[in-house]
């Protein structure tokens, strides 16, 4: 497989910000295929749509459009943060083989369950992921607990 887990999780970062700069969740991300063709882009849109469901990887679900099952096979998730349990379903459901996170010292969401299910988990312990998710958090506590469910 071609992939360049360094330059995809900038993209995914780069998503991060803007939703960061829009006032959203800064958790970004982005669908690459086998071949290293960026499919999809997104990033978290819960407050910014007042959505229940739009974290990061399901917005770069939603943004891939209605694909063929077969192209997320051997696709990659790259994510600013470790999956939460609905997005690492999402993962699964499309059967997607291979989750790139940024970081997962500020939450840990599914990895162990992506791992028992045959899934590639890798954590580049991103240290700007990690930064920009801590000041969201200091200055956004509320939101943040609101959306891991505290």
């Amino acid at each position: 497989m071609t992939f360049d887990d360094k330059q995809n999780m900038q993209i995914a970062y780069e998503q991060a910000q803007i939703s960061y700069n829009e006032g959203g969740i800064p958790i970004g991300g982005c669908l690459v295929a086998e071949d290293g063709k960026i499919l999809s882009r997104g990033y978290n849109q819960r407050v910014q749509k007042s959505s229940a469901i739009l974290h990061g990887e399901m917005s770069v679900l939603e943004n891939a459009g209605r694909l063929p099952g077969k192209t997320y096979k051997n696709c990659t998730m790259y994510t600013t943060l470790s999956p939460c349990d609905m997005c690492t379903g999402a993962i699964l459901l499309y059967g997607i083989k291979r989750v790139v996170m940024g970081e997962n010292e500020t939450f840990v969401g599914g990895e162990d369950y992506l791992r028992s299910k045959g899934v590639e988990v890798v954590n580049l312990k991103d240290e700007k992921c990690r930064e920009l998710m801590q000041k969201f958090i200091r200055e956004n506590p509320e939101c943040w607990n609101e959306d891991i469910g505290v």
